[in-house]
C-alpha cells in the first residue's frame, strides 16, 4: 500500500512540474479514437507518422497492397521528412510502433477489409481511387463510421477545411473531404484577409512541387499532354480546383476566386500566390498586423507568419496549413494587392487529415479507447 502511494506521489510532482500547454507525449499506455488507413501512399505514411504520435489517435489498421517488411521499410526512411524517430519492428503482417500494434492487411476491394474485426472506426481513405460516398460504402458496411478522404471528393460529400470550415461538420457525414493541400494551403489566408477587409475578386497560382502521379521523364498523357513530360526536367503548366474549391469553404466567394498551378522539380513544399481586389482600402502594414494577429490568436496552428528570408526548404515538415510569407508580398493600390503563403503540400496536409479525424470523432462522441 506505502509504495502505491508513494508511485501516485510521484506522478502528482512530475504533472505539476510538466511545461504547461504541452499535450503529453504518446506512450504505449496511451490510446485514442479508433483510426485506420485505407492506402499507404505519401500521404497514408505521413498520416500514420502522425497518427502514431499524436494522443488522440490510435492507429490500430492499415490496408495496401504491400506486405509487412516493404511498409516497414517505407514507414522508416523517407527522402525528404528524414528516417523515423521513434522503435519499429515487424511482428508477422503487423508493425509494432512506438509500442503500438498497426494490424496490416492487403485487400483491394474496400468490402473485403475487416475493418470491423479490427476495431477501426475513422478512415483515412487515401488510396486516391474511393472518393465518392458510392465506391468508398463499402468501408462503412465492413463496420467504419466515418471515412475521411485524403484529396477532394469527386461527388458532392462535403469538404471541411480545418481553421476554416470545421464549424459546419456535423455528426451526420459519413464521407467527408479533406480538401487538398492546395486548398488547405490557400483558405486560412484567404479566410483572414476576407474577414477583415472582403475579397472583391481573385485569381491563385500554386508553385507546386512535383508529385508522385507526374512522369521523373518523358511519358504519356492522353488527358493532359504536358502533364505528361518530365516532371524532374521542367516547369509545367496546369490546372487546379483548389481555388475554387476555396468557395465551397467559404460560400461568400463563390464566383469570385479561381487559379492554376504550376509543377516544378522540387520534392516537397510549395507556395501559393494570392493577386486580390480588396474591397476595403487598407495597407500592406495592416495586412501583415492582421494575419500576425490571427496567427497568434484563435487561427495558430493553421495560419502562420515569418518575415525571415526564408525558401521553400526551410518549410519541410511544417505542420502548419499556411504560412504567410510578410517579405514577399506586394501591392500595387490600397485595393489591390498579391499575397504570398507557403505549405508543406505533404506534411502540413496530412497533419490537418489527422485533425479532422480527430475532430469528427470528438464530435460525434466517439469512444476514447
Amino acid at each position: 500500500m506505502f509504495k502505491v502511494i508513494v508511485f501516485i506521489v510521484l506522478i502528482a510532482v512530475v504533472a505539476a512540474f510538466a511545461p504547461a500547454g504541452r499535450t503529453a507525449p504518446k506512450t504505449s499506455l496511451s490510446m485514442g479514437y479508433a483510426f485506420g488507413i485505407n492506402g499507404f501512399g505519401r500521404i497514408g505514411r505521413l498520416v500514420a507518422r502522425i497518427a502514431i504520435k499524436d494522443p488522440n489517435a490510435s492507429l490500430l489498421s492499415i490496408n495496401t497492397g504491400a506486405d509487412a517488411e516493404y511498409m516497414a521499410y517505407q514507414f522508416k526512411y523517407d527522402s525528404v521528412h528524414g528516417k523515423w524517430d521513434g522503435s519499429l519492428e515487424v511482428d508477422g503482417s503487423a508493425l509494432i510502433i512506438n509500442g503500438q500494434r498497426v494490424e496490416t492487411t492487403a485487400f483491394r476491394n474496400p468490402g473485403e477489409i475487416p475493418w470491423k474485426k479490427l476495431g477501426v472506426e475513422y478512415l483515412c481513405e487515401s488510396t486516391g481511387v474511393f472518393l465518392t460516398a458510392e465506391s468508398a460504402q463499402p468501408h462503412i458496411d465492413a463496420g467504419v463510421k466515418k471515412v475521411i478522404f485524403s484529396a477532394p471528393a469527386k461527388d458532392k460529400s462535403p469538404t471541411i477545411v480545418i481553421g476554416v470550415n470545421d464549424d459546419a461538420y456535423t455528426s451526420d457525414m459519413n464521407f467527408i473531404s479533406c480538401a487538398s493541400c492546395t486548398t488547405n494551403g490557400l483558405a486560412p489566408m484567404v479566410k483572414a484577409i476576407n474577414d477583415a477587409f472582403g475579397i472583391e475578386e481573385a485569381l491563385m497560382t500554386t508553385v507546386h512541387a512535383m508529385t508522385s502521379t507526374q512522369s521523373v521523364v518523358d511519358g504519356s498523357s492522353k488527358k493532359d499532354w504536358r502533364g505528361g513530360r518530365a516532371a524532374s526536367g521542367n516547369i509545367i503548366p496546369s490546372s487546379t480546383g483548389a481555388a475554387k474549391a476555396v468557395a465551397a469553404a467559404i460560400p461568400s466567394l463563390k464566383g469570385k476566386i479561381t487559379g492554376m498551378a504550376f509543377r516544378v522539380p522540387t520534392l516537397d513544399v510549395s507556395v501559393v500566390d494570392l493577386t486580390a481586389k480588396l474591397s476595403k482600402e487598407v495597407t500592406y502594414e495592416e495586412i501583415k498586423a492582421e494575419i500576425k494577429r490571427r496567427a497568434n490568436g484563435d487561427m495558430k496552428g493553421i495560419l502562420g507568419y515569418t518575415e525571415e528570408d526564408l525558401v521553400s526548404t526551410d518549410f519541410v515538415s511544417s505542420p502548419i496549413s499556411s504560412i504567410f510569407d510578410a517579405k514577399a508580398g506586394i501591392q500595387l493600390s490600397p485595393k489591390f494587392v498579391k499575397l504570398i503563403a507557403w505549405y508543406d503540400n505533404e506534411y502540413g496536409y496530412s497533419h490537418r487529415v489527422v485533425d479532422l479525424m480527430v475532430l469528427a470523432a470528438k464530435r460525434d462522441g466517439a469512444k476514447f479507447l
